[in-house]
């Protein structure tokens, strides 16, 4: 009988973004499949998806039907193991398959960032942290995908088996990767750009979080010094048309461009000159570690996520405090310099490595190889221990 393995999280797009190369790695090793989320996106490497109601929110009472599917889904299928994923969908499986863990069922769970966290907000503390805390108490493995969360998992001692950290969820370096000069100025002049704008590029949701307000703030402050600079923001959500209107009122509305949803950001990044983030908390985003394998130096706010892949005036520079004033001297500084560019970006093309996805996926397939090993040894245990 093939053995059976239950990817869970809030969203499917979260598969989609991060995990299709490791779903596919359970298939080639004879597994099945199986995801559980909300939403009806078509993936592969699926040999059987479950659609539940799942909320980002905490408090919404649609949560506690999804708990129930779930737990439904886990006892019907006998899972050998589980990975979940996101605050909610992390929560909600590990809670589900508290019966399944008792009989064997592997339980893993990935922080893609914990909610509370150095300057985070009191609330966050006072409704995170009790649940990580407890649900650790049901957990076989914390996966950790920065070392500050690492550190805190190990320091306030939460009760998994096991505490690690990978880092991220991996980076495609053959897909993001710089172009040629020539190809660069070629393509940029067939998507209306011209060779001497300074592009600046910021992948995320239009929310607070995001923050693309400060950004825009400090497009303003350096429009007559760098009149070439165009800031492509590419993303949607709640909050995208107030920045648009945010950009008018300050005179910059020309250079912004809000290019929505994309799927091509491989060919969009290696054709600007730097990469920006205006966000308050990451976990370890990857849209910058996209930025750093093309080559881009990147500026960015101070955050856990953002202070681990950028050194300061080694790749890229870090913005403390949400300084428009410093954000938009760093712009400017970029802006004047291509040799500090160019210097910074072959430092990230360096750095960037270790974000690999196939470094990460030497640390998560030996993470998961981990328990197949101790479930064949288990087994010939109790072979063993019935043979004498």
């Amino acid at each position: 009988m093939k053995k059976k393995v239950l990817f869970c999280a809030t969203m499917d797009v979260h598969f989609k973004a991060f995990h299709l190369p490791y779903m596919k790695w359970f298939q080639e090793q004879g597994w099945e499949v199986h995801v559980a989320a909300n939403g009806t996106m078509e993936l592969p490497y699926v040999d059987q998806r479950h659609v539940l109601p799942i909320q980002r929110s905490p408090f919404k009472w649609l949560n506690k039907k999804a708990y129930h599917e779930l737990k439904s889904i886990i006892e019907h299928h006998g899972f050998d193991m589980l990975h979940c994923h996101t605050p909610m969908g992390g929560v909600l499986a590990r809670l589900a398959a508290r019966k399944a863990r008792k009989r064997g069922t592997k339980v893993i769970y990935t922080a893609h960032g914990f909610h509370f966290c150095k300057g985070a907000p009191l609330l966050n503390w006072l409704v995170y942290y009790p649940i990580e805390k407890l649900l650790s108490y049901v957990t076989h493995c914390l996966i950790t995908i920065n070392e500050e969360d690492y550190k805190l998992a190990v320091r306030r001692r939460f009760r998994s088996e096991r505490i690690e950290r990978v880092h991220g969820v991996g980076v495609d370096t053959e897909r993001f990767k710089p172009l040629p000069e020539s190809a660069k100025y070629e393509e940029r002049n067939r998507l209306g750009y011209k060779s001497d704008d300074f592009l600046m590029f910021y992948a995320a949701e239009f929310n607070r979080n995001k923050n693309q307000q400060l950004l825009i703030h400090a497009l303003a402050l350096i429009k007559d010094e760098v009149p070439q600079a165009k800031l492509l923001l590419a993303g949607a959500g709640p909050l995208q048309q107030s920045c648009r209107e945010l950009a008018v009122s300050l005179g910059v509305g020309s250079m912004v461009e809000f290019l929505g949803y994309r799927n091509d950001i491989d060919r969009l990044l290696p054709l600007c000159d730097i990469a920006v983030s205006t966000s308050l908390r990451e976990g370890l985003p990857v849209n910058i570690m996209e930025a750093m394998a093309c080559g881009l130096p990147v500026v960015a706010t101070e955050n856990r996520g953002h202070s681990e892949l950028i050194k300061h005036q080694v790749n890229g520079y870090v913005i403390q405090g949400l300084d428009t004033g410093n954000f938009a001297a760093r712009l400017r500084e970029l802006a004047q310099s291509q040799r500090l560019r160019r210097q910074l970006g072959l430092e990230n093309r360096r750095l960037i490595t270790k974000y690999s996805l196939e470094q990460v996926g030497r640390e998560l397939t030996g993470i998961y190889t981990h328990y197949l090993l101790e479930d064949k040894n288990e087994t010939e245990s109790k072979y063993r221990r019935a043979y004498i």
